[in-house]
Formats: C-alpha cells, structure tokens, sequence
C-alpha cells in the first residue's frame, strides 16, 4: 500500500494542524506553569525578607525589653516602700539623717513630712534644718543626697553663714507607689 502524494500531502497538513492545535494549547499551559513558578518564587523571596526582617527585630526587641526591664528595676532601687504612708515618710527621715550625719552635717529640726498622693504615687516632701562648721561637710551631703538610694531630689535649698557656722535647709522629696500602700 502505497501513499500518493495528495495522501501525503493531507496527513502532513493534518500533522501540522494537529501540531499547531497542541503548541496553542500546551503553551498556555506551559507559560501559565511558567508564571505561577516564578509567583511563587516572588513569594518565597518575599517571605524570607519578611523572615529575616523578623530575626533581625527579634534581637532589637530583646534588647529593648532587657532595657526597660533594666529601667524597671533601677525605678524600683530609686522608689521607697513600706506598708503605711507613716512607713515610708520615716524611711525618708531615717535616711536624710544618715546622709547629714555621713556628710559631718548636724540636722537641728526636722518639719513634719506632707505626703501628695497622685493616682499611682505618693510624693513627700521633707524639710530640715541643718549646721556645720565647715561648708565643705553641705557639698558633701548634697552629693550623698544625688547618689542615695531610694533616690531623694532636692526640692529646695539655702545655705547661710553665722559666725564661725553655716546653717540652712534643704527641702527633699521621695517617691513611693501608692499602690498597696495603706493611706493614713
């Protein structure tokens, strides 16, 4: 069985229309694979940005938080605590007078302490009255006063000399949280 011509002429027409036929469907077909392949490389390129981003904020936030927890607990060296406000307005006075006695400072009166409560603090102000002979015993105490902990601020200070003595006063203040402090 011999093909004629025309025969071959017919199935080759037909074999090239059938491969036309499958190159326009597989194509599509193809180049869909092609571009969802490269969607999902954009995606995971985008997430392993996103990932690396993420490390690199985790250790910013470590550090962050070990700040602020550090922060936190300098606060709470620098707070007075105690049960009562009575409590903790004696702790300023006990520690004022240790650092005017450290400082060779000789505390000559000491005024009642008035407690100002704030919704989450209490801030109390003590005054007392001080002398010394010799006025670098005032530098003294005012350093030991910037360094104390609970820290104590000097609100108000005069200083003044009497003869062969220097007297004054000076105004501090603590601090303490009011939260489970019972009120007086």
């Amino acid at each position: 069985m011999q093909i004629s011509s025309r025969e071959k002429n017919i199935i080759m027409l037909f074999a090239f229309v059938a491969l036309v036929f499958a190159v326009s469907k597989a194509l599509p077909a193809i180049d869909g694979i092609y571009q969802q392949r490269q969607l999902s490389i954009e995606t995971l390129q985008l997430d392993i940005v996103r990932e690396n981003r993420l490390i690199e904020e985790t250790v910013i936030w470590r550090d962050r938080r070990a700040r602020v927890e550090a922060d936190l607990q300098q606060l709470h060296n620098e707070i007075f605590s105690g049960d009562t406000v009575a409590v903790v307005e004696a702790s300023i006075q006990s520690e004022l007078r240790q650092h005017a006695r450290d400082a060779g400072i000789t505390v000559s009166s000491t005024r009642l302490a008035e407690p100002i409560q704030t919704a989450d603090w209490i801030v109390i102000s003590q005054e007392v009255s001080f002398r010394t002979d010799n006025q670098k015993n005032t530098i003294a105490f005012l350093e030991k006063l910037e360094q104390s902990v609970p820290r104590l601020r000097v609100t108000e200070f005069s200083f003044n000399k009497n003869r062969n003595q220097y007297a004054g006063s000076i105004t501090v203040v603590g601090f303490a949280r009011s939260e489970g402090l019972i009120l007086d």
